[in-house]
């Protein structure tokens, strides 16, 4: 494993344990924030505009259709603060249950889209990837109390609110998904394994079964990181390589599409939580340094994965 140590730019601090970043093509990141509950724009300039507070705990983003972000929401966590050291520890006091949120980015206003599936409620929405066919995967991390935890699940649903399924179970805790550039291949990461999973689609919201050797497994492990280290959210580049923020390392895990290799970007934070593309091709990676409350900005190898709905000129 290769260690890279890219030279980065602050663009922001005094975020409260930011995830979910989408750069725009105004030059602007949106981006949740956790602990405060909102969903947050942050301005080339650094400025922090606070866009919807949704309460809960939104965890993830995209943008959908009719210019709407939907957001998973894994329902509230508690946190530990200590001077420059924000991290959660539990799920929240007041927390009820776990929703996917349709919110508009100009009014503020959002909407409940999912909070079950067949009569089970969501526990702990993580993140979410939008395919070409109208629908998108997200995964379902589940709660950790003091004595328990919830076993881990990923879902798809169609953004009109007219599908929702369970298409994996369980999975130790997935965190990060994403798509292939040729959308024929779903990755989900685990976050205390620090395992990647490829699963073999055969059409959209379908996944062709690997029939593993263990417990029948529909996918198969391209990669694993040794040592103390945990994934958290992800991005796909334009090559198909899987990016996946790192945590305890404070990272982003550039995985080969085959799982032949990888590379780490070491950053100047415990948890690294999450990388999105943007700039001038999609060259520039934004990263949420979550334990500091900070979004950095690095150049990437390699052009990232233009995403649906998300329109550049």
């Amino acid at each position: 494993m290769t260690t890279i140590t890219p030279n980065i730019r602050q663009i922001t601090s005094g975020l409260r344990f930011p995830e979910g970043p989408v750069a725009m093509p105004d030059g602007s990141v949106i981006l949740l924030e956790i602990e405060r509950r909102t969903v947050s724009r942050v301005t080339p300039d650094g400025k922090i505009h606070v866009v919807a507070t949704l309460g809960g705990g939104p965890n993830g983003a995209a943008m959908g259709p009719g210019g709407k972000i939907y957001v998973t929401n894994n329902g509230g966590l508690k946190f530990m603060d200590r001077p420059g050291k924000l991290f959660p520890i539990a799920q929240a006091d007041d927390y009820r249950t776990g929703s996917i949120q349709i919110v508009d980015p100009e009014s503020g206003k959002f909407e409940t889209l999912y909070d079950a599936c067949d009569g089970r409620r969501l526990c702990g929405p993580n993140d979410l990837v939008f395919d070409g066919a109208g629908g998108f995967w997200f995964t379902d991390l589940g709660k950790t109390r003091e004595r328990d935890a919830d076993r881990g699940a990923v879902y798809y649903a169609k953004a009109d609110g007219s599908l929702i399924q369970e298409a994996i179970f369980p999975l130790e805790r997935p965190n990060g998904i994403g798509l292939s550039p040729d959308e024929k291949t779903l990755y989900v990461v685990e976050t205390p394994t620090a395992r990647c999973w490829a699963f073999t689609l055969s059409a959209p919201g379908q996944i062709e079964s690997a029939n593993g050797p263990y417990r029948g497994e529909k996918g198969r492990v391209i990669a694993g990181l040794g040592g103390y280290q945990m994934f958290d959210s992800l991005a796909v580049d334009g090559d198909g390589h899987i990016c996946v923020a790192t945590l305890i390392t404070g990272a982003v895990s550039d995985i080969w599409p085959d799982g032949s290799r990888v590379d780490q970007y070491k950053l100047p934070d415990m948890m690294v939580t999450n990388v999105c593309f943007g700039g001038q091709g999609l060259r520039t990676a934004f990263a949420t340094l979550s334990m500091g409350g900070t979004l950095v900005s690095f150049e990437w190898p390699r052009p990232g994965l233009p995403l649906h709905y998300l329109n550049r000129k």
